[in-house]
């Protein structure tokens, strides 16, 4: 037998206006009201249909997610706070994965527009005038990454990073690299501003070590650049790196900490699993995908046409940008330095 949202209502003690209401708008719903009405259609084996829902609401009560890299640990925790978010709003996710090939996007966000609400571009490599050219096709938010076109969530380097270096001008080090991300990189481009400004106004030297990619080959080919310097710590774009570039530094025979220093950036989960565990700045990815979410649901930016132009925010922290406009928030959430074995006082004979 086929249940229908009336037999949903009726085992929830609901009428079926407040049931409909319960997919189509939650937001219109109480929580527990709602709760109960998921439960029944659970109990029921209802799903509401969605082809039907879109004629009558204009909404496909899907959202499409666009990631670099799924193999990337740092997605994870953001694809699951976009579908615990989704959830709640009576959406799914549509989840597809770039290949860490930029001009890979915009063909993706064409093909997933006419299928959903709208689209989540995470660590997004597009430049800015294909981002112009996606926000025409449908709704847009981003994750990890400032437009000053579109809104998006995004972690704020201007707490973790001078945490970050104040603890290892603590311990005495003084010459400080950077083995950063992808050169197409915003969140990369800002983290070098705030280690710049840092290092200038405290007396650290900091050496632009490179850009490579944002994996363990990355990490490594990292680790035989910084072999190459005189640094005694280094920042690194990614935990994923910083972890194969402290394997790397091992296998040459140096030391980590003893010899060099380590600071990653997103706190994954094998972060703290390590020996020593790595010394890294947290990243609140399960809040960015819930942020992204709501952009989209509640004030995401519709396709106009053309987005609007603007400077490109990189050349200066987050914190000093106008906002993108109206109905076009851009969300800075606070980063924080998690000290652990990777980092330690510099050597003696430094």
């Amino acid at each position: 037998m086929v249940m229908t949202l009336k037999d949903v209502s009726a085992r929830a003690g609901v009428s079926v206006a407040t049931a409909s209401r319960a997919f189509q708008r939650p937001e219109l719903v109480g929580a527990a009201t709602r709760e109960k009405v998921l439960a029944a259609a659970d109990e029921l084996g209802y799903a509401p249909n969605r082809s039907a829902r879109a004629l009558i609401t204009g909404r496909a009560g899907v959202y499409g997610v666009i990631v670099p890299d799924l193999e990337n640990p740092f997605f994870p925790a953001v694809l699951k706070g976009a579908q615990a978010r989704a959830h709640q709003l009576g959406s799914q996710l549509l989840i597809t994965d770039a290949g860490e090939v930029p001009e890979g996007e915009l063909p993706l966000v064409h093909t997933l527009a006419a299928q959903v609400d709208g689209i989540v571009l995470c660590s997004s490599r597009m430049d800015e005038d294909s981002l112009r050219e996606a926000a025409t096709m449908t709704r847009l938010s981003l994750v990890n990454r400032v437009s000053p076109a579109l809104p998006g969530v995004f972690a704020d380097p201007a707490e973790g990073i001078p945490a970050a270096l104040r603890h290892l001008q603590r311990v005495g080090h003084r010459r400080i690299g950077y083995v950063g991300g992808p050169s197409t990189s915003r969140s990369d481009a800002m983290r070098r501003t705030v280690i710049e400004r840092i290092c200038t106004g405290s007396g650290l030297e900091w050496t632009d070590i490179g850009s490579f990619p944002p994996s363990v080959d990355g990490g490594r080919s990292g680790a035989e650049a910084v072999l190459l310097t005189d640094v005694t710590a280094v920042l690194v774009y990614n935990d994923v790196m910083a972890l194969a570039l402290m394997e790397r530094l091992r296998s040459f025979g140096v030391g980590v900490p003893g010899d060099i220093s380590v600071v990653g950036w997103d706190d994954i989960e094998f972060s703290a699993l390590v020996t020593p565990g790595l010394s890294t700045v947290r990243v609140p990815r399960y809040d960015m995908g819930v942020g992204a979410i709501d952009l989209l649901h509640d004030r995401g930016a519709a396709p106009t046409g053309a987005a609007p132009t603007g400077a490109d925010p990189t050349g200066a922290t987050p914190t000093d940008e106008a906002p993108p406009g109206p109905g076009r928030a851009r969300i800075g959430l606070p980063t924080r330095f998690v000290p652990r074995g990777s980092t330690a006082k510099v050597a003696a004979s430094e």
